[in-house]
């Protein structure tokens, strides 16, 4: 058996699977497939509980994760609930192995997405080892996030069925016998050892021919080519090289590769605190992860990646300024419109089930800076210095002129009153500084006079208001005691260099006030200034930039813990969710998580590089004070 390289350090995992009788699994349990179009979440008890097409943000096909087996799952398992069961990805793939051994005998199952075909198909193939154990698959498809029922007949040319229900057509091909049982497709066979039995499930719209048959063989050959061709292209190694290279596959699965753009997860509604309801649809890319985006992928040496990112960038942010959204669909889709989906209970009765997200227009001011930083690292990058994206940049800044004073609803997207986030207006100096750094070494045409004075302005405002001398730290809001974890971006984005004792009276508030068990919240729910109920997990995302913050102090040591520390909440296949409950000792939101990947990336970057990450690329953030940051 191989043993993938990326996953997390205990190595292939060996324990006892839940049985296949509909209990929810944990978020850990999961793993992730994809074709770079879609992806599939796999469970460790051989089931895949969710699945949308034909894109990211379709609705699911297969939605048990956030039900019960009636809203659609494909489960092969051993027919004998008692069984053992061990996972890993094949190698630097996403090509993902499943070994279940029971007294009968053991075999593998071996589900991937292939890459590059016209339609999209989900494999899984059954490869028997030892023994001939008993074995069971089992078919439920359910349109539409589970609420729609297909009709099933057998292909004209027998060897599989088509299920068809309005607009969405699947196909389930297997030399197996297939029958019908109560609204289920089965089948339940053995294997010899050395045998294998495919199963191919593809997508196709119902107006046109069912997709061609698959070779299951060859599929899984170049699938397998084209993942260890594209993590040989990775040009780090270090301490964490085999996790960073284990997120950066995460990160490129989560790619619409149509486009460039990377969704945030796979996922919707999976809560942040189990029961609760910070249920969100994640199945849209945020501007906020731009910048971090493209030092990811700038510094690990995928410039093709960062280049389609940036030009999917372009693109979603063209027209007016004022429509600058803080989301967009996988192809610029600005239309996002949230629903609740009652007929879903929910991950673990976690209501309610979301669909869209009603964040898309909010006014936050931190995404202008994060526009800003992106196509300013984007240059720095060597991507290129083109009039049409500084044409953007300029018409982004100007609009930021006239409302940069005002309140807005924060980097975690409150659904309370607006405020006067610290972070928020930090992020608008940014888009300012960046922008008069790039007119400068390039050459371009801005009112620099004009924008050196509101960066002055802005740079004074939050040092008076947004620091609190008492506490000797920068604060959540102007006029509060709040803390906020976002406030360990200060010094990454450059507005006080970390030796200023400000920062470093912030970094330790944070230390003190944020940090649970050994890792980050994001800020105190309890004060319920978000507009919801209090509770969640420490945030992953936060707990890296404190990694990052302790890099840049010297702190070498105790970010190197902290890194080790938050590796080990990996599940087994190397994979973060966006959060992680320190009580229950899960992983909680939805997965796998972006934001925490990308974050991961920079912090193992810059413990490899011995300094930060985007010093690669740009000197916005180095030590130092830079140009209209006055004390």
């Amino acid at each position: 058996m191989r043993q993938g390289q990326g996953h997390a350090p205990e190595g292939r995992d060996q324990q006892r699977s839940p049985r296949g009788d509909g209990a929810a699994l944990r978020i850990e349990d999961y793993g992730l497939i994809g074709d770079c179009r879609t992806a599939a979440l796999v469970g460790r008890n051989g089931s895949v509980d969710w699945l949308c097409w034909p894109r990211f943000d379709s609705a699911a096909c297969l939605a048990a994760l956030l039900g019960t087996p009636e809203h659609g799952r494909w489960t092969i398992a051993p027919a004998d609930p008692a069984y053992r069961v061990g996972r890993s990805y094949r190698g630097d793939t996403m090509i993902l192995e499943t070994t279940f051994e029971t007294e009968g005998g053991s075999f593998m199952v071996t589900d991937f997405m292939p890459i590059g075909e016209d339609r999209s198909s989900l494999v899984r193939i059954v490869e028997g080892l030892k023994g001939t154990p008993s074995i069971r698959m089992e078919l439920l498809l359910r349109f539409d996030y589970g609420s729609s029922v297909p009709w099933v007949t057998q292909l004209p040319e027998k060897g599989g069925i088509v299920a068809i229900a309005g607009p969405n057509l699947v196909v389930l091909r297997s030399p197996m016998p297939l029958h019908g049982e109560h609204l289920a497709t089965v089948a339940e066979f053995m294997v010899e050892p050395g045998e294998r039995v495919p199963f191919v499930l593809s997508y196709g719209p119902s107006h046109l021919r069912p997709p061609i048959p698959l070779d299951a063989g060859q599929a899984l050959a170049d699938t397998e080519k084209f993942w260890l061709d594209w993590a040989g292209r990775c040009r780090v190694d270090g301490r964490q090289g085999a996790a960073l290279l284990r997120s950066l596959l995460t990160l490129k699965a989560l790619t619409f590769s149509e486009t460039g753009g990377m969704v945030a997860a796979p996922t919707t509604s999976l809560p942040e605190l189990i029961g609760g309801e910070r249920n969100w649809d994640y199945r849209f890319c945020w501007l906020r992860d731009a910048a971090l985006t493209l030092v990811a992928l700038l510094a690990a040496g995928y410039q093709e990646e960062a280049s389609a990112w940036r030009n999917w960038l372009h693109r979603s942010v063209a027209g007016s300024p004022e429509d600058l959204q803080i989301m967009y669909g996988l192809a610029g889709e600005r239309r996002l419109t949230e629903l609740e989906i009652p007929w879903l209970p929910g991950y673990r009765d976690s209501r309610p089930v979301r669909i869209g997200n009603a964040a898309s227009v909010q006014l936050q001011l931190d995404v202008w800076g994060e526009l800003v930083d992106a196509l300013h690292l984007a240059r720095e990058g060597g991507l290129d210095a083109s009039t049409d994206a500084w044409d953007i940049q300029r018409a982004a800044v100007e609009h930021l002129e006239g409302i940069w004073q005002a309140p807005d609803d924060g980097i975690w997207e409150i659904r309370g009153a607006r405020r006067h986030f610290t972070h928020s207006k930090i992020m608008a100096w940014v888009a300012f500084d960046r922008s008069i750094r790039d007119a400068e070494k390039y050459g371009f045409e801005a009112p620099l006079e004009r924008w050196r004075v509101i960066r002055g302005e802005i740079h004074a405002l939050v040092c008076e208001l947004g620091f609190d001398k008492s506490i000797g730290s920068f604060t959540q809001t102007f006029g509060c005691r709040e803390l906020d974890a976002s406030l360990l971006l200060i010094p990454e984005v450059g507005f006080l260099p970390i030796e200023d004792p400000r920062v470093a009276g912030t970094i330790a508030a944070v230390e003190r006030e944020l940090v649970v068990d050994g890792f980050v919240r994001r800020y105190h729910t309890r004060t319920r200034a978000d507009g919801l109920q209090p509770g969640e997990g420490v945030f992953l995302a936060c707990s890296f930039w404190l990694v990052d913050a302790w890099q840049r102090q010297g702190r070498e040591k105790e970010a190197h813990a902290l890194i080790e520390r938050l590796l080990a909440l990996r599940n087994d296949l190397g994979l973060l969710s966006e959060e992680y409950d320190t009580e229950r000792g899960e992983q909680t939101g939805n997965f796998p998580q972006a934001f925490s990947h990308l974050s991961l990336v920079r912090s193992a970057l810059s413990l490899h590089l011995q300094m930060p990450a985007r010093h690669l690329f740009s000197k916005a953030g180095a030590p130092g004070r830079g140009p209209g940051t006055p004390s």
